[in-house]
């Protein structure tokens, strides 16, 4: 530890500390733009803004804040009134080469750029010149609008460090520099998963979600369209926060309530679906291990979850020759949609093409998901709209629904209902820890009463854990954000490690942290607080098994007979491909 002075202020800070974060650390603001913790791991602090530089030893010229280290017996000057003019200059100039589009853009009320010009007080912009011209790009899940890149790079370091995608990266020098994809291709051109984090990241406009919430209000006019809903199990404890509620809230009754009010001829419950999905699942899981342990020579271990699309797209691009060890099992957006269009509407005498169904999720690769041809029928999707849960949020607003006093009502039956097992499908490690709970009693013939034993604690993103199985040790493998799914494929690929079982979520924290979840302007604690919510919902029901679910067992008597038999197989299973 050593001494230096911030504005007057003498404060201690340790090594390699930033100007910024002792600054923050006694409560003195610096502005930024470009400067943010990405995750728990990594900082982006390319320095490319200059709003936060300061005044150091009153030498000639400014620091950035965000990229210099403290040393000993520095005294910095954060606000005097020359810094704060050159700040109001840089501030000038990049708004001279911005779009004015605050009130369409789809980031307005959210965007970083456009807090500090309120900050600033700004009236009048004094440059005019040259605007760089960059071509709109559209894929299923993102749009970039490149026209409103202010080079932060936040995204760049996101799309490489954290998820090791690639796809994103600095071109051009000066002026036409612009963060773009390589050759300008379109994103669903390149290796992009549609993870939507760097649409997280972004503190402007240029990159945002396809919103599709237009789309579903269509629908909902149409006589004769019968429209129903599924929501994400991760979208009831975060969907509060866009209408100033506590983090991490379960709005669940309230969520239901506003769906009806909005005219949805259904309400169901995606997490319904999840405990559909861990049928199918734990029964691949144990026919695996059973054969594992017979000594079967075509068995492939580990196996892996498949519930999130930008995992899948990941290991598609990433590792082909792996494709054949995750579980064929459909996600729980797709299983409900394959149940709803080929078991449901046919019972209530609907034609699919005439049941439109949309699903609220807190991802945007699940808007990617749901074009993928697999899942349709003769040009008919299963899932025919997935919006986020920030869509849903503005939809809400559409019908100017007071969200915070509506009365709470109920998700449809049979869809609509639950076990613990479903819910923790919105976090991380929860879609390997429902799967445990099931298999366990199948393969042991045993109760589960202890639940802990499964529960697997996040540890910088990758976590390995040994867990008693009867007469078994299994070892698994929990992993969230992409950067962290490689280290794992790479261990198994090499065959450094060997896995029984592997989880992976695209997201920091899984579902919590969707692409399509209220921002959080790198606050991961509220991450924390979203877990910690679905945990204690999984915790208050009196059925925490998938295999307890009666409307699941119901599905299996009148229909698929029974997990992983031949009409289950067709309806809620799939295949991944070469990419």
């Amino acid at each position: 530890m050593f001494s230096i002075i911030i504005d007057g202020i003498e404060t201690n800070v340790s090594e390699n500390t930033t100007i910024l974060v002792a600054a923050k650390n006694i409560g003195i603001k610096i502005p930024t733009l470009c400067n943010l913790k990405l995750e728990e791991y990594f900082l982006n602090n390319h320095a490319t803004c200059r709003m936060c530089v300061v005044e150091v030893d009153k030498r000639e010229g400014l620091y950035p804040a965000c990229s210099t280290i403290c040393w000993e017996g520095m005294n910095i000057v954060t606000n005097s009134s020359q810094i704060i003019q050159i700040r109001k200059n840089i501030l000038e100039l990049l708004i001279s080469n911005h779009p004015k589009d605050c009130l369409t853009c789809s980031k307005s009320g959210e965007c970083e750029l456009q807090k500090l010009t309120q900050e600033f007080r700004l009236k009048d912009i004094r440059f005019e010149g040259e605007k760089n011209k960059f071509k709109s790009e559209y894929s299923e899940s993102i749009i970039r609008d490149p026209e409103k890149c202010v080079m932060c790079r936040r995204c760049e370091t996101m799309c490489n460090k954290v998820q090791t995608c690639g796809v994103l990266s600095a071109v051009n020098r000066g002026f036409h520099s612009v963060v773009s994809t390589a050759y300008g291709d379109n994103l669903e051109d390149t290796v992009c998963t549609f993870c939507g984090q760097c649409v997280s990241v972004c503190p402007v406009g240029a990159l945002h979600e396809r919103d599709y919430s237009w789309e579903v209000m269509e629908a909902l006019a149409n006589p004769i369209k019968k429209v129903i809903v599924q929501v994400a199990p991760a979208v009831r404890v975060a969907l509060g926060e866009e209408f100033g509620m506590s983090v991490g809230l379960n709005v669940e009754g309230k969520i239901a309530a506003a769906l009806k009010k909005m005219g949805f001829d259904g309400v169901f419950d995606t997490s319904w679906a999840a405990d559909l999905t861990i049928m199918e699942e734990a029964t691949e899981l144990k026919e695996r291990i059973e054969g594992f342990v017979r000594g079967e020579k075509n068995i492939k271990l580990p196996i892996l979850t498949s519930c999130c699309p930008a995992w899948i797209n990941f290991i598609e691009h990433n590792f082909p020759d792996l494709r054949d060890i995750p579980s064929t099992s459909k996600s729980p957006q797709q299983m409900f949609s394959a149940v709803a269009k080929n078991i449901w509407a046919p019972k209530i005498g609907l034609a699919r093409e005439n049941l439109v169904v949309v699903s609220i999720m807190p991802c945007l690769a699940k808007k990617y998901e749901a074009s993928r041809i697999e899942f349709s029928k003769e040009g008919n999707r299963d899932t025919d709209i997935s919006i986020s849960t920030r869509e849903f949020a503005n939809m809400i607003r559409y019908f100017n629904i007071d969200f915070e006093d509506i009365r709470e009502e109920k998700f449809d039956s049979p869809m609509g209902e639950y076990t613990g097992a479903g819910i923790i499908f919105g976090r991380t490690g929860g879609v390997l820890e429902a799967a445990l709970r099931t298999a366990y009693e199948w393969m042991t013939g045993e109760e589960l009463k202890d639940f802990n034993i499964f529960t697997i604690e996040k540890s910088k993103g990758l976590t390995i854990k040994n867990v008693k199985f009867g007469s078994q040790n299994l070892k698994i493998g929990i992993a969230h954000g992409l950067g962290n799914a490689r280290k794992l494929l790479e261990n198994v690929k090499s065959g450094k490690e060997i896995y029984h079982a592997i989880e992976i979520m695209a997201c920091h924290d899984g579902c919590v942290g969707g692409g399509g979840q209220p921002f959080i302007h790198g606050k991961y604690d509220i991450l924390d607080r979203r877990v910690e919510a679905l945990n204690k919902i999984d915790a208050k029901l009196e059925l925490r098994k998938a295999h307890e679910n009666p409307y699941i067992k119901k599905l299996y008597k009148e229909y698929f007979e029974h997990p992983c038999s031949e009409k289950a197989k067709m309806l809620l299973h799939t295949k991944f491909l070469k990419k």
